[in-house]
């Protein structure tokens, strides 16, 4: 997929890997929309991203999801690649909570069931371009989980499989690519609770779902995560020449 001269929509970008990821893609040309909860983060986002644009809002509720969608096809009928970056985790121990339940339903909400709505949304107006692309943030967490963020795992292996379902069904249209990014560990606000500041910096999550999209390489494994996904892939391969 072309890297410069696309109109970019990134959920949760106003700090963390969404911001970096809208660095990244200002740097190299493209218009950038962030979103994010915060009129007062999205405000300072800007002031690092000459000339893009930002719509307040919280997609994880639906009237929001509804209104930046009509906002999108109305004012930014350019926009032709999505990036799904929002998210939500909840640090905790199992054993020391009683509303475990009702944290993983903010969980899967944000991370799973927002994002299908939202594309859902925008899928006819990105079918439209000549070149478009979905571009959904998963996790390391989707092999396995933590047991200081016990049911964030679920959502984001959730997340893989709508993911790939998703990118069966449109692998015949040529003009909209389905990609799949799974950071690690990374340095972030968001990720501090479970030893953040330990983890790789934002920017090369940045930098590798830009090369991803140069390479029309669909599943974007990053950091420690490639020796998992290598991993798996020895593994399918080797269970493919057993069958054959």
């Amino acid at each position: 997929m072309k890297t410069s001269g696309n109109t970019v929509f990134i959920s949760g970008g106003s700090a963390g890997i969404g911001l970096a990821i809208a660095k990244k893609l200002h740097a190299a040309g493209n218009k950038i929309i962030i979103n994010g909860r915060s009129e007062e983060r999205l405000q300072k986002a800007l002031a690092e991203l000459d000339g893009a644009v930002a719509i307040q809002g919280d997609l994880s509720v639906q009237t929001d999801r509804v209104r930046i969608a009509q906002v999108l096809e109305a004012q930014y009928p350019d926009v032709n690649v999505i990036v799904n970056n929002a998210g939500a985790a909840f640090g905790y121990l199992l054993s020391e909570q009683t509303n475990a339940h009702e944290r993983a339903l903010i969980e899967m909400n944000t991370n799973y069931f927002a994002i299908i709505h939202f594309n859902e949304l925008l899928i006819p107006h990105l079918l439209q371009k000549q070149e478009a692309a979905i571009v959904n943030i998963s996790s390391l967490a989707v092999y396995g989980s933590h047991k200081l963020l016990p049911t964030y795992g679920a959502t984001k292996a959730a997340l893989h499989s709508y993911t790939v379902a998703l990118r069966y069904t449109y692998e015949k249209q040529e003009n909209l690519q389905v990609y799949e990014v799974y950071p690690p560990l990374v340095n972030t606000e968001f990720s501090s609770y479970i030893g953040g500041v330990n983890g790789i910096p934002a920017s090369e999550v940045a930098d590798e779902l830009f090369d991803g999209l140069a390479n029309d390489q669909f599943d974007i494994p990053v950091g420690e995560t490639k020796k998992y996904a290598a991993a798996i892939g020895e593994a399918m391969a080797k269970l493919a020449s057993q069958a054959a």
